[in-house]
């Protein structure tokens, strides 16, 4: 079990206040390591890396800034000395403020170009400064691991009938830009993995599929239907595979794609 330790190692976890940036974090303290909570409301990421433990940060950062994350780099070194595990988690999903007119916003040919922009700040351009800012710092170390989380999205297509509820009427569609950027961030997970594999930094992409978070009943059914395990995820059903990415359990992976969705993409 020494394989998946990760003590005395400090892991970055960005967009980490939210459902599944939470798991992330508690994993990696699980695991041993200092664990920086990153996100852009400082008080929220100050309170939960309270919560995981006194060894423990939380940082406002703006993953479209530059300047914010080199503000971070530096405040990190400065506490913990190095920079070992990078967790590219901040990401833009769409939600729709009146569900009355998601279906007309979210349709292909209405989706607004801010809206589509604005997904790539974050969503690609966010994955590429922090990898940029915190990585480098890996390579001249000559180690870490870089974690970059996608989505099945990022391999297939949406399915748009999954929203669609029990009388057959489409609530809204998927739209075009996460799939989109995801499939932008899984390769340039390859991009990066042939760039700095011979400074030993190791980059890899976590591909997971839905989390089962309070929605409709429809689309819990809908979308379990079409797993091989019968339903969505839970939060906690990444965790494992994260320690295994960004542990020494992976050693010899890099460049890879690791998807974990119950099924969804095996057919």
């Amino acid at each position: 079990m020494d394989l998946f330790s990760l003590k005395n190692k400090t892991a970055i976890v960005t967009g980490a206040v939210g459902l599944i940036g939470k798991k992330h974090c508690e994993a990696l303290a699980s695991a041993g390591a200092n664990v920086v909570v990153a996100d852009i409301d400082e008080a929220s990421c100050q309170a939960f890396a309270a919560k995981l433990g006194e060894q423990h940060l939380g940082l406002r950062v703006d993953v479209t800034d530059e300047t914010s994350l080199k503000e971070a780099r530096d405040r990190i070194i400065a506490h913990y000395g190095s920079i070992d595990v990078l967790v590219n988690n901040a990401a833009i999903n769409d939600m729709f403020e009146n569900p009355g007119l998601a279906k007309e916003q979210s349709a292909f040919e209405n989706y607004p170009l801010n809206s589509f922009r604005k997904s790539l700040d974050v969503n690609v351009t966010g994955v590429f400064l922090a990898s940029q800012v915190f990585g480098t710092v890996m390579a001249e170390n000559g180690s870490g691991s870089i974690i970059n989380l996608a989505s099945t999205y990022g391999m297939v297509g949406p399915d748009q009938s999954i929203y669609r509820d029990k009388e057959g009427n489409q609530t809204f569609f998927k739209s075009a830009v996460y799939p989109v950027t995801k499939g932008a961030v899984i390769n340039f997970t390859r991009f990066l993995a042939a760039y700095w594999g011979n400074k030993g930094v190791r980059v890899n992409t976590l591909s997971p599929g839905g989390v089962e978070n309070s929605q409709d009943d429809f689309f819990v059914k809908n979308y379990s239907a079409k797993t091989l395990l019968g339903r969505m995820a839970s939060a906690s059903d990444y965790q494992g595979a994260l320690i295994f990415l960004a542990s020494d359990a992976s050693a010899y992976m890099t460049g890879a794609n690791l998807v974990v969705d119950g099924g969804w993409t095996a057919i």
